[in-house]
């Protein structure tokens, strides 16, 4: 099973971007998925989060300005990023709890490698 996420860029002040982070692999199931970012000398943050039934959980610092959703029939995930913001620069990190075909009864957690975001004032 892997994570592979995409969509970073450098953008200014008030633009939008859209993150994607497609799951492959043996999966019987992808329970929550997540995406984190940390920026240089800071720690690993939650950004937002979705589990299987849709509910969503934000930080405060996007709340009003992010959106994740996801595909369960295509084991995507995305992260639109509307008014991004100088401080919204970081690498981003998508995550995902699934079960694999192979043990379906054990979510295990699972990293994508990060997508740089640059907000430039």
């Amino acid at each position: 099973v892997q994570l592979q996420a995409s969509g970073g860029g450098l953008v200014q002040a008030g633009e939008s971007l859209r993150l994607s982070c497609a799951a492959s692999g043996y999966i019987f199931s992808i329970n929550t998925m997540g995406w984190y970012r940390q920026a240089p000398g800071k720690e690993r943050e939650l950004v937002a989060s979705i589990i299987s039934g849709g509910r969503t959980n934000y930080a405060d610092s996007v709340k009003g300005r992010f959106t994740i959703s996801r595909d369960n029939d295509k084991n995507m995930g995305y992260l639109q990023m509307n008014n991004l913001k100088p401080e919204d620069t970081a690498v981003y990190y998508c995550n995902a709890v699934i079960a694999s075909g192979w043990n379906p009864t054990r979510g295990d957690d699972y990293w994508g490698q990060g997508t740089q975001v640059t907000v430039s004032s």
